[in-house]
Order: structure tokens, then sequence, then C-alpha cells
């Protein structure tokens, strides 16, 4: 089974959703069957590499709120992850342009160290509030996982793999791709949002059984109303956005 994830690094659900898809795919009995394939998709194309802005000033800006309320946003979404067994320290988060993560992204995976790179770039955002729009920061983090960081600072300073980006985002329109993260299982099923586990099972079970039409895997939880899924106007917490 193949499992394409189109997923944005500045998004704070898609890792919420890579890791509970990864505790789910444990308990999968065809777990050594499945293959992950990560997919670029850029929540905000024209974001500053350096905008000198911490998350909180961010989210202040965007939604015109208060400090207060930015934190609480930010308190909120350390919880949601703490449900999937990750330990967020958004707070110390650094806003930035990820195209130059993505196209990093596509270079390890012609070494065959994608996920690694993806899992580690997520840590570095979420848990170390690392500057990953910085090439220096991007080239050491590529170290990190194996990858030679002259190789990967070179790749960086030129504009390889732009095409690449460009291609899956191309894929993920056509696709009606609107949000990340989005998962497609075996072009058959697709599971929107960083849904709860028992949704991710019940997608990889009848992708696994069935070969029936591309079908969108909806939460039962009426309560869900679209949350934990990034669209191209940002990522938040939806309970906690302010009313106009």
């Amino acid at each position: 089974m193949n499992i394409e994830i189109w997923s944005d690094y500045m998004c704070p659900f898609c890792y919420i959703g890579k890791r509970r898809l990864e505790n789910v795919l444990e308990k999968f009995p065809h777990r050594d069957e499945v293959k992950l394939k990560f997919k670029s998709f850029e929540l905000d194309p024209n974001a500053e590499v350096n905008s000198g802005k911490t998350n909180t000033a961010y989210l202040t800006s965007k939604y015109n709120i208060s400090e207060e309320q930015a934190r609480g946003m930010n308190a909120q979404m350390n919880a949601n992850a703490r449900t999937a067994g990750l330990e967020y320290n958004i707070d110390a988060m650094i806003p930035t342009n990820s195209f130059a993560a993505h196209r990093l992204t596509h270079w390890a995976d012609t070494q065959g160290k994608a996920l690694e790179l993806s899992e580690r770039l997520f840590q570095a955002i979420f848990m170390e509030g690392k500057h990953t729009g910085d090439h220096q920061v991007l080239a050491e983090l590529a170290q990190d996982v194996g990858l030679d960081r002259e190789a990967a600072a070179a790749v960086l300073s030129s504009d390889q793999f732009t095409e690449n980006v460009r291609a899956d985002q191309a894929e993920g329109a056509q696709l009606g791709i609107r949000g990340v993260p989005f998962f497609v299982l075996d072009r058959k099923f697709a599971i929107s949002g960083a849904q709860a586990d028992d949704v991710f099972m019940d997608a990889l079970q009848k992708a696994w059984d069935d070969r029936s039409p591309f079908t969108i895997v909806e939460s039962n939880d009426a309560t869900a109303d679209g949350s934990g899924v990034c669209t191209d106007e940002g990522c938040e917490v939806p309970q906690n956005k302010p009313s106009n």
C-alpha cells in the first residue's frame, strides 16, 4: 500500500497527523507492506524567510488578537500535540517560508532519507524552535539524519528541486487538496486533517481490502467540524479562532 502525505512544515497539525498515522500503523497487521511518501504543500508561498516575528507575534498580527489570546492558542496546540505523543514548544516556533525545506526534502528522497529528514524538520520547528528558513540550519538538520552537509548546502544554494515542489503542488490541486495534512491511500481513499486513530485505522483497512473509487474518509465525530486541518489561509485551532 502506498500512502502519499501532502503537508507543510509550518503546519502544526501536519506533524500531529503524521504521528497519529504512524502510531496507528504500528498496530496495522500489514505495516511492513505500507510505504509512506511526503508531498509538498505550501500554506503560504509568500511567507517571509526572515520576518523577525515570534509565533505569538505572528498570530497576534494575523488574527488581530491580543498576545494573551495568541498564547492561549499556542497552549491548546501544545495540548493537542500531546494527544499524539508529541511535546510541542510552539511558543518557540519561528515562522518562515517553507519552500527551501521542501526542496531539500526532495533531494533527501533521492538519497533515501526523505522520511528521516521530514521527521527531523518537524522536530526542529515545533519542539526546538529552529529557524528552518536558514540554509545553514537546514544543512545541519540534513547532516543530523546522515546526509552530506556540503551536498545539502549546494542544493539549497541552487534552484534544484524547485520543479519537484511545484509538481507536487499541481498534483495536489488536481486531486482537490485545499488544506493539509491530506493523506491519500493507494489513490482510493483520502483522509483530510489530523483525524482520530480510529479514522486512520478504518481507512487503512478499507484501502487494503477494497478497490472502490477515490473516497474521502470522514470522522463520525459531530464535534470535529474540520478541526485538525490547515488551509491555504493558514493554520489555527478552530475553537480559538476569534470572531470578526
